[in-house]
């Protein structure tokens, strides 16, 4: 009885564990930050926003308003649709993985503008 209640709990825990690893596809998010204000000054440089920093911060979402954006693929908040219809999937899983982990209520949410 004992090893049946352990191998429960353990196969539980694992099965949370590898679903909450699952939930967001992971990227780097330190490419991501470059990649993120990478398009914010070639846009500017386009002349469609008048300031390279990006108009939204990690901050401005949380996790889970970042994850339906990212699942949608709806960058129209953002703006410079031309230079956001340029990036990878790789470039966008890391920009979105960078904003994710800096959201208003993860562990370390970005505080600075």
């Amino acid at each position: 009885m004992r090893r049946l209640m352990i191998l429960v709990l353990a196969t539980l825990f694992l099965v949370t564990s590898v679903g909450a690893s699952l939930a967001m596809e992971q990227g780097n998010k330190r490419k991501g930050k470059y990649t993120y204000r990478k398009v914010y000054k070639s846009c500017s440089e386009r002349g469609e926003v008048t300031s390279t920093k990006p108009s939204l911060n990690p901050s401005d979402r949380t996790q889970a308003e970042w994850e339906a954006m990212y699942e949608a693929r709806d960058f129209t908040a953002f703006g410079c649709l031309d230079e956001w219809g340029n990036l990878s999937d790789e470039e966008v899983t890391d920009i979105f993985t960078y904003l994710y982990a800096h959201a208003s209520d993860s562990p370390t949410p970005l505080q600075c503008k």
